[in-house]
């Protein structure tokens, strides 16, 4: 599980069906692979249900914010944070991610050799830190994503006995981890006081916090801290998962010079060289199926957990109250009955009619229920519009030396990134 949970997790669904007990110490663990039992768990029945150890330790660097916090708290900071990811809104943000997308074009150099990875993270971070936070976070995105990366490490070690003693030892990976997230408050904190020196709503999702009155407490505001959590969720979760959704799409379209070839005609039939805008979405079917059927291949959160609350049925089973229940979006997006010949990358997996066959629960990429991601609209058209723009300029390649390794953490990263070479469209 620990070497390789992305071989033996699938492979244990396909010995023993789609409820599996595993024990972690005097733990236990189990692995639910039914789309029907996924459904009641996250949705039906989520009441029953708290975050799982991998998110409890995720506090550690995320705080209370909306990825970790519980109960009625968690709904409240929902409430307050939801305008800011309306449609509406999402659509005010479009010039943004495409001018930050542009940016980047127009640095890269025909010839170049790129980490995809770094690349994508360094754009969706800049795209992030201006349409949420009303920040230019360019010049540190370097830093950041280096600070970033070195604060996943700890969450490899969230399922060993000893990870609290780990994170309190002066060397290594903890010490690396507290470094790390200080230079993130640095930077949250010093955005959260340049909007409150300006006492301006600049109609961002920082301003938004920092303004927002809770209802249900006496009209009460947020500390710095709780904004500072729930900045920093956002900051984390709407760059990293994006960036890598994108990486591992460059990635398999590399690969596949067939598929590259059809979303470019739909690319080229809609725009046909100009900037896209939000109107321009719907008309770009294919590219959503593309990116669709790389998150089922790579998805960039990977396995969720949940702590039963009370003894939970599962068919003719009783999970007993304190067990942790796994659902891998992994493991469910490669199950043969949903998805034939799991390993190859087909994005007609996602016509309307392809759709309409699965169990919806069958792929979560954005989770679900009350806890479904709070960007998941931002993200799909962040993702589509930064790979419309780019594409229409650049063909990137892969780097023939290399192997490409998917790294499980708390997010699915390429283990030493992907280094591919660019080629500008002809």
């Amino acid at each position: 599980m620990r070497r390789n949970p992305l071989a033996y997790l699938p492979r244990i669904a396909r010995e023993y069906g789609d409820l599996v007990h595993l024990r972690f110490g005097k733990q236990d663990i189990y692995l639910v692979n039914d789309p029907e039992a996924i459904r009641d768990i996250l949705v039906t029945n989520n009441r029953q249900f708290k975050k799982g150890k991998g998110l409890e330790g995720a506090k550690k660097l995320l705080g209370e914010g909306l990825l970790t916090s519980e109960g009625s708290f968690h709904l409240r900071q929902r409430r307050l944070a939801q305008p800011a990811f309306h449609r509406e809104r999402v659509a005010g943000y479009v010039d943004v991610m495409v001018d930050c997308a542009e940016r980047t074009s127009a640095r890269w150099k025909v010839g170049d050799e790129v980490d995809m990875a770094h690349e994508m993270s360094r754009l969706t971070l800049t795209i992030v830190g201006k349409t949420l936070f009303g920040a230019e976070v360019e010049e540190e995105a370097e830093e950041i994503g280096e600070a970033i990366a070195s604060a996943f490490v700890l969450f490899n070690h969230m399922w060993f006995p000893y990870a609290d003693l780990i994170e309190r030892l002066p060397f290594g990976p903890g010490r690396r981890f507290r470094n790390s997230r200080a230079r993130l408050d640095q930077t949250i904190y010093r955005m959260i006081a340049g909007h409150r020196a300006g006492g301006t709503d600049r109609g961002d999702l920082l301003s938004m916090l920092i303004m927002a009155r809770d209802e249900e407490d006496q009209g009460a505001m947020m500390s710095d801290e709780q904004i500072r959590d729930e900045a920093i969720t956002i900051f984390l979760a709407g760059h990293e998962t994006t960036a890598l959704a994108l990486t591992w799409t460059w990635y398999l379209l590399a690969q596949h010079p067939e598929v590259e070839t059809r979303l470019r005609a739909e690319l080229t039939g809609v725009l046909n060289g100009r900037r896209p805008t939000m109107s321009d979405w719907p008309s770009l079917p294919y590219t959503e199926m593309v990116l669709a059927e790389s998150m089922r291949c790579y998805p960039p959160v990977w396995i969720l957990g949940r702590r039963a609350l009370t003894d939970y049925p599962i068919g003719k089973y009783t999970i007993a109250r304190g067990s942790i229940l796994l659902m891998s979006q992994y493991v469910t997006g490669h199950d043969e009955r949903w998805y034939p010949e799991p390993d190859r990358f087909d994005p007609d997996r996602w016509t309307p009619e392809g759709r309409a066959s699965r169990p919806k629960f069958s792929y979560f990429p954005f989770g679900g229920g009350t806890r479904v991601c709070i960007g998941e609209t931002f993200a799909w058209i962040e993702a589509g519009l930064v790979l419309a723009t780019l594409m229409q300029t650049w063909r990137p390649g892969l780097v023939a030396d290399q192997t490409v390794v998917p790294r499980p953490s708390i997010t699915l990263r390429p283990r030493d990134g992907i280094r591919m070479v660019l080629e500008r469209v002809s």
